[in-house]
């Protein structure tokens, strides 16, 4: 067990959470949410005990061993990839390198032989002996193949490097497992392999992440970072949301009749105060109104963008037809033809293919052969996953950046379009090449939008976007009339969205699949 006991944590003048009281028993899986910014990943921080509360303590059980997914992915680069996971227990390694430094010694005496004896019994009791078949089940199971175990983890693969650093969070069996935003860069086969393992593991979990498919399969309790609180909530993150949204409605309610109430009382208070006749009853009735009590909502830190791709002139009937289309090291012959209600998600193991497929598509760059032929109706728009060249090096504000895009040049139109992406009053005004992740993406959505295309095309939407964000994304994708194609490793958004796949296999095989069932 890990419990939270009246912690605070403010920065300046701003508290992110203030007497914070959580327990997290075994057997449970805790996904913590929140808008960007809340405090998701500080509350992990301190949970660890990488940062100090200001206030309060993190109690851990006597004994049990907590495990972190680590986020710094050259933190391991001259270890090898099996130690890498090894050193995910790191009591046992400590014991193992002890004992091996004993027995090399050229000078072995009897208090050596004692001390190796307590640490030979320490390192079976941790199950030692099983360690590295262990490990290299838990590797193999993740992806990685035999061949890359002794390979430094500088020279393997970045999307290899984040599978093992999984591994290793969830090497030893940890009595407490910390995991801040586990299925980022991993691919639907093994985020499901994650899900699976999480959803037999015995202990407890306490998950950050965006992956709403993801949280809703695994988690049993919710913990709400918003209010500067934290509430937990029973159930997966469908449920809290359901929930949510019926307590607000609820309080919403009760205080539009405690207003009219409110309202009642003050005018026969007003009315009869000064009749005698009357003064019991308006004395009754004023003290009805001190008791009478309407809540105060606090401004929430979770917020919705406006996202809706409506295009100005319809599709004809001809809209995308690839044929034999040819990139050295990336994919051959793919041939395909895109319908009006086509919405196709784009499966690959190679993130890099994935982005020259749509370049190409784009004309931003060229195949080695093949053909891409457009409807001449169509007008597409493309959110690439690099949109750097956007953004860095520009110094006009966020309002100048998007009047670029915009028909009507109006500062109250622009900026009523910027106020539908969560930028309002001075946050419009701030330079371009200064934007978050997450901010950037938005003005993009926003660039789109106002380019109005009939087909879009979208590489990796949901990078850097909080759980507000991907859910309004996922609205206005679902909800766009025209075609789309489009990648995602957000399952919910490629379950709900699409009714087509294209599956980039490897170099040498691609396969169009038209009936989806997403269990396969």
């Amino acid at each position: 067990m890990i419990q939270a006991i009246n912690v605070s944590l403010q920065f300046g003048g701003r508290v992110l959470f203030k007497d914070v009281n959580l327990k997290f028993t075994k057997g449970n899986c805790y996904g913590i949410i929140g808008a960007n910014g809340a405090g998701k990943s500080t509350f992990l921080k301190i949970l660890t005990g990488e940062i100090e509360p200001n206030k309060g303590e993190v109690i851990l059980s006597p004994g049990k061993r907590m495990s972190v997914l680590v986020q710094n992915q050259n933190a391991f680069d001259e270890e090898t990839v099996l130690r890498t996971v090894l050193l995910g227990h790191k009591k046992l390694m400590e014991i193992e390198d002890e004992k091996n430094a004993l027995y090399m010694k050229p000078d072995f005496s009897d208090e050596d032989g004692l001390r190796a004896a307590e640490l030979e019994a320490e390192f079976a009791e941790l199950g030692g002996w099983e360690a590295d078949g262990e490990a290299k089940t838990l590797l193999q199971e993740i992806g990685i193949s035999e061949a890359d175990f002794e390979k430094q983890m500088k020279d393997i693969d970045p999307k290899q490097k984040v599978k093992v650093l999984l591994a290793q969070a969830l090497f030893g069996n940890p009595d407490i497992l910390v995991l801040d935003e586990p299925t980022n860069n991993l691919d639907f086969k093994t985020v499901r392999w994650l899900e699976n393992f999480l959803l037999d593991f015995e202990n407890t979990v306490i998950i950050v992440s965006h992956n709403r498919h993801f949280l809703n399969k695994v988690c049993t309790h919710i913990c709400d970072v918003d209010f500067g609180q934290i509430n937990m909530f029973l159930g997966n993150y469908d449920f809290w949301y359901e929930t949510s949204q019926l307590l607000a409605r609820q309080q919403k309610d009760q205080n539009k009749k405690a207003e009219q109430r409110a309202k009642e009382l003050k005018e026969f208070i007003a009315r009869f105060s000064a009749n005698a006749s009357k003064s019991r009853q308006a004395t009754s009735r004023k003290k009805e109104l001190e008791k009478l009590t309407i809540e105060d909502f606090k401004p929430s830190n979770r917020k919705y963008p406006y996202i809706n791709f409506d295009f100005l002139q319809a599709p004809g009937k001809e809209i995308l037809i690839v044929k034999n289309l040819t990139k050295k090291g990336f994919f051959s012959n793919v041939s395909f033809s895109i319908q009006a209600d086509d919405k196709v998600a784009v499966l690959s193991s190679n993130a890099l293919a994935t982005t020259m497929f749509f370049d190409i598509l784009m004309g931003k760059e060229q195949a080695d052969s093949g053909t891409v032929h457009w409807g001449k109706t169509i007008k597409p728009g493309y959110l690439p996953t690099n949109n750097n060249a956007y953004f860095e090096g520009n110094t006009d504000n966020i309002v100048d950046w998007l009047r670029q895009y915009s028909k009507d040049q109006t500062e109250v139109y622009i900026r009523s379009w910027l106020g539908r992406m969560l930028f309002s009053g001075e946050e419009a005004q701030k330079p371009v090449n200064v934007l978050s992740g997450g901010e950037r993406v938005r003005c993009m959505f926003a660039k789109i939008m106002q380019e109005a295309p009939n087909f879009l095309l979208l590489d990796e939407p949901t990078n850097h976007l909080d759980l507000e964000s991907i859910t309004a994304l996922n609205k206005g994708m679902i909800n766009f009339k025209g075609a789309m194609i489009f990648a995602s490793h957000d399952q919910e958004i490629v379950e709900t969205t699409a009714n087509r796949i294209f599956d980039f296999v490897d170099e040498n095989t691609f396969k169009d699949i038209q009936t989806v069932n997403f269990e396969d």
